[in-house]
């Protein structure tokens, strides 16, 4: 199984419209792939909020090819459209996980 982990720091002037959207449109948009099976939204602690608050969403993946369909097919037009709704009013970083246990 592999874990497609985005962390985002969001600006706390958009914070609770950017987790609405992201619950209501651009999540089922990222499942409606069909790249991956599941997905948890996790909130960052013991961090500094003062600018807004930062969260996890990981999606799970059945294998390694499936993500690279979601890399090479889909990525580049979700981030886009991120990035037309909210501009610079958040940071995000992203890694690829592989579950061993």
């Amino acid at each position: 199984m592999i874990i497609y982990n985005v962390t985002i720091k969001v600006h706390s002037a958009i914070q609770h419209e950017w987790l609405d959207w992201l619950k209501q449109e651009h999540i089922p948009e990222v499942m409606n792939t069909g790249c991956f099976t599941d997905f948890t939204i996790l909130r960052l602690l013991e961090i500094d909020d003062a600018e807004g608050p930062s969260y996890a969403i990981q999606y799970r993946a059945e294998s390694k090819a499936l993500y690279n369909q979601y890399i090479e097919k889909f990525a580049g037009i979700m981030r886009q459209r991120s990035f037309d709704k909210w501009g610079d009013q958040f940071i995000a970083f992203r890694s690829v996980l592989q579950v061993v246990n």
